[in-house]
């Protein structure tokens, strides 16, 4: 299946949301490919999704955080426009 992740990490007084941040990216990272700020893209197994899913909730605040994902059968089945600078996936490799 085809998914496009999105997440939204709180900022708060106590600093957690900043040490919070770079994790979600990191798991997601392992996954997906970054295609924006807090935007992930890939097709992923349903196995590979719960992984995801496992590794976020050991991380995130479920009072505070939040992560959106949206599923498709495959990449073909979602339309996707780029309004300005259009991401180059590769762009993720160093």
């Amino acid at each position: 299946m085809y998914i496009l992740l999105v997440y939204d990490i709180k900022f708060d007084p106590e600093g957690d949301g900043e040490k919070i941040l770079p994790k979600v990216f990191n798991i997601c990272k392992k996954y997906l490919y970054h295609i924006q700020n807090s935007v992930f893209e890939g097709e992923l197994s349903k196995s590979e999704l719960y992984k995801l899913r496992q590794e976020l909730e050991k991380v995130i605040r479920k009072d505070l955080d939040s992560i959106i994902v949206f599923e498709s059968r495959n990449e073909r089945w979602l339309k996707k426009e780029f309004w300005g600078v259009k991401e180059d996936k590769t762009s993720n490799f160093l």
